[in-house]
Formats: C-alpha cells, structure tokens, sequence
C-alpha cells in the first residue's frame, strides 16, 4: 500500500519540476476558442497541430517570451463523439517542464502513480511528455487528483538556465 500523507519536501526525488509549459483548453468550436484568446485576448498563435487518433485539431499559442514563456493550445475534437474528449472538461490539461522525463516516469511509477496508455512518446511540439491520469485505480492509487497532468522534457536551453539560476528572457 502506498503511503499517501503528506510528508513535507522529498529528499529521494532524483527529478524535479521546472515550472509551467502549457495550458491546454478545450471546446467544441475552435473558433470560438481564437476568438476569445487571438481576436479578444491577444495571445500569439505560433504554430497548429492535427492527430486523428488523438482526436484532436488544435492551434498553438505562445504568451510570454523566453524561459518564461508558457504555451496555451487550444482544442477542439475532430470528432465531437469520438475519444478521447479533447473538450472536455474545458481545461483539458496542464504541463509541466521535467529536468529528467524518464528518470520521473520510472520515479512516480515505483509509488504508484497512474499513467495514461501511450507511455513517454511525441508531444505537439516535438518534446517528449507522458500523461498522469486524472483518477486513480486499484493497481495505481496516485494520480492527478482528477486533473490530467502532462510531464514534458525540458529543452537543453531551459536546463542550462535552471541549472545557472540565470534569469533573462534572453535565453
């Protein structure tokens, strides 16, 4: 049985969070989702991305600019009926940078952590991520506590700025 009280900041953990790298939003119209964040917001879109077995049409947007900048993607299904349900709930999910994706993985895995099918492959933007599932099962009783969580490997320019504690957007 895993232990899960609160016991204060680990000292074991060969890995750690480097901070936000996305926000992922969903909806049943992509349009409406640009209207609001391009047309009414103002944040920049910087690239797209399509996956029939993600069912997933999404544009990608930028705020904010060097190790500070945080992606938002916006999504909507390519199917409305089909799975997974990129629209729902809303705020589809939330990324966060790792120093060491794999050594993460293995990390959480041996406490019981629960991943979704798929394991450490490809992201949108061409980083390596891997997905903690939002709910719990007997076999794996952590999770994200009904939030789906990606983990994405930081960029080498991204670890050397962590690593430096250096604090320009220059990099």
């Amino acid at each position: 049985m895993t232990d899960l009280t609160f016991s204060g900041a680990r000292t074991d953990k060969l890995w750690h969070v480097l901070g936000v790298q996305q926000i992922a939003v969903g909806g049943d119209s992509l349009d409406a989702l640009r209207h609001l964040w391009i047309d009414t917001l103002g944040v920049t879109k910087t690239g797209e991305y399509s996956s029939e077995s993600e069912n997933v049409r999404e544009d990608i947007l930028t705020l904010g600019s060097g190790r500070h900048a945080v992606e938002i993607d916006l999504m909507e299904p390519i199917d409305p009926d089909g799975r997974p349900k990129v629209n729902t709930p809303p705020l589809n999910h939330i990324g966060l940078w790792v120093d060491d994706l794999e050594t993460a993985v293995a990390w959480l895995t041996e406490r019981g952590m629960r991943f979704t099918p798929g394991g450490i492959r490809k992201g949108a933007a061409g980083h390596d991520v891997c997905f903690i599932h939002p709910k719990a099962s007997d076999e794996f009783p952590l999770s994200g506590e009904g939030v789906l969580i990606e983990l994405v490997q930081a960029p080498a320019n991204l670890l050397e700025t962590s690593a430096t504690g250096s604090r320009t957007d220059a990099e």
